[in-house]
C-alpha cells in the first residue's frame, strides 16, 4: 500500500469510524527520527510549492477538521513551516458573521479559495455546516433558510452541494485534500487536563470545549456520515490517527507531498523566441561591468 492510500476514506460509502485507528500503525519513530523525517518532508514540500507557483496551473486546498485538541493548529504550523508565506494562506472559520449569514453556507469559504499557484488551508471549513450544525440543529434557525426546514433532508442536500462544489473546483485545477485528525476521547481528556495543569497552555482552554465533549457520540456519527458522503476521488478524505502528534504530522505531510507529485508539476519552459534573446540580454548585462 502506498503512502497515499494509507488511512484514505473509501469512495464507496463503506467507511466506519469505529474501524479507523487513533494511533499509528506499528512502532512509532523515535523522537529524533520523527523530527528528521518531518524536516525532510517540509523541505520537499517547500520545493514543490515553488514549482506549483511557477507552473501556475493548479491550486491546492487543504481542509482540516477535527474534535477540539486534536492538533489542527500545530499540524498546520509544523507541516507548512518551510513554505514561502507568499504562496500559502491559512483561514480559520468560526461562528458566521451577520454578513456571512446573509449568504449561502458555502459563500464565506468560497471567498477564501486559493488561486492557481498557491496553497490555501482551511482550519475548519464548510464542513462545520454538517458537523456542529448537525449536532446542534437549532443553529439552523439563525441561517435564514427559505421555507420550513426538513431535518431528514437538509444534511443530504448539503452533502450534495459540497460534492458539486468540490467537483467544480477539481475540474478547474484545484487539488483538494481533506484531513480528519482522528483523536480518541481519552487522549482529548488528557490534552484538556494538560491545558489546565500547565500555565502556558491556559489560554487554549475553553469551558465550551468541555461542554462539546458531552456530545462526543453525536459528533462521531456526524463525522462518519460526512466522510462517507463526501470522500471522492477528486476530493478524498483521510482519517489520520491523531493520538501521536509527531506521527500525525508526518502522515499529513506525506500525503500532501505525494499528492503534489501526482500533479505532474514542472518548471515553465521558455519559448524559442525568448530563448533566442538570452545571448543579447547576457551581452548587455555583462557590458555593464
Amino acid at each position: 500500500m502506498s503512502v497515499l492510500e494509507r488511512h484514505r476514506v473509501p469512495f464507496d460509502g463503506s467507511f466506519r469510524l469505529a474501524d479507523a485507528p487513533t494511533v499509528p500503525d506499528g512502532k512509532p519513530l523515535e523522537k529524533k527520527a520523527a523530527k528528521k523525517r518531518l524536516e525532510e518532508l517540509t523541505e520537499e514540500l517547500s520545493d514543490l510549492q515553488r514549482m506549483l507557483y511557477a507552473h501556475d496551473h493548479h491550486a491546492v486546498l487543504l481542509v482540516f477538521q477535527a474534535m477540539d485538541a486534536a492538533g489542527k493548529d500545530s499540524t498546520i504550523r509544523n507541516v507548512l513551516t518551510g513554505v514561502n508565506p507568499a504562496g500559502c494562506e491559512v483561514y480559520s472559520f468560526k461562528r458566521p458573521s451577520s454578513l456571512e449569514l446573509d449568504h449561502d453556507f458555502l459563500w464565506r469559504t468560497a471567498r477564501r479559495l486559493p488561486e492557481r499557484g498557491r496553497i490555501g488551508v482551511f482550519n475548519r471549513s464548510y464542513y462545520e455546516e454538517v458537523l456542529v450544525v448537525r449536532v446542534h440543529p437549532g443553529i439552523l434557525d439563525s441561517q435564514k433558510l427559505p421555507g420550513p426546514i426538513d431535518l431528514d433532508a437538509v444534511w443530504e442536500e448539503r452533502f450534495e452541494s459540497i460534492r458539486e462544489h468540490e467537483r467544480h473546483l477539481a475540474r478547474n485545477g484545484t487539488l483538494i485534500l481533506k484531513f480528519f485528525l482522528n483523536v480518541s476521547k481519552e487522549e482529548q481528556r488528557r490534552r484538556f487536563l494538560s491545558r489546565l495543569d500547565e500555565p502556558h497552555k491556559h489560554w487554549k482552554f475553553s469551558a465550551g470545549d468541555v461542554r462539546e465533549r458531552g456530545h462526543w457520540d453525536a459528533y462521531m456519527r456526524a463525522y462518519e456520515e460526512a466522510l462517507r458522503a463526501t470522500s471522492r476521488p477528486w476530493a478524498p478524505w483521510w482519517a489520520i490517527p491523531a493520538d501521536d502528534k509527531p506521527a500525525m504530522r508526518i502522515a499529513v505531510a506525506e500525503r500532501i507531498v505525494e499528492s503534489l507529485h501526482g500533479l505532474g508539476l514542472h518548471w515553465p519552459v521558455v519559448s524559442p523566441e525568448e530563448k533566442a534573446r538570452f545571448d543579447e540580454m547576457r551581452a548587455l548585462l555583462e557590458g555593464e561591468e
